[in-house]
């Protein structure tokens, strides 16, 4: 699989979210037309101001929950770390892939941010899999993420 199709459907997987808490931009003067809209995604904001819309999840469409706890393996099919998270960058666009390496039973391990168009995703009899070039070693002496999962 290549990097682009990992993109592609992680890509598609945030566009398929419901648009919430966006705001509305201000509307044309007179006898001009509407500008294309390019706010997709989800605001930060207190209030919701666009109407509710929903969504139809495409086959293709890889959802987050499917990736979450996934296993990260490198091209010698070797565990390397497992999906910890995503970052979404402004409830918009997929920037990051939060990947725990290291430790052995949650004791010991570190996070790193992998871009996700470095990754592959796998999806063989229903069990996915994301592949990343890389080795243990890579990974161990990257820079570390620090990482709560500590829910706010």
């Amino acid at each position: 699989m290549s990097h682009r199709l990992l993109a592609a459907a992680v890509s598609l997987a945030c566009l398929s979210l419901p648009a919430m808490a966006q705001t509305t931009p201000p509307a044309p003067a007179p006898g001009t037309a509407m500008p294309a809209s390019s706010e997709m995604g989800m605001k930060m904001a207190d209030t919701a101001t666009v109407k509710l819309k929903f969504m139809t999840v495409k086959p293709a469409d890889v959802m987050s929950s499917k990736l979450v706890g996934t296993t990260v393996y490198n091209n010698k099919n070797e565990t390397v770390g497992e999906v910890e998270d995503l970052v979404i960058e402004n409830g918009k666009t997929l920037t990051g892939v939060v990947v725990s390496v290291g430790g052995f039973l949650g004791l010991g391990e570190s996070y790193v941010v992998l871009d996700p168009s470095s990754l592959a995703i796998s999806n063989k009899d229903g069990k996915y899999a994301v592949h990343a070039d890389t080795d243990k070693d890579t990974l161990k002496n990257a820079p570390k993420f620090e990482y709560s999962k500590k829910k706010m």
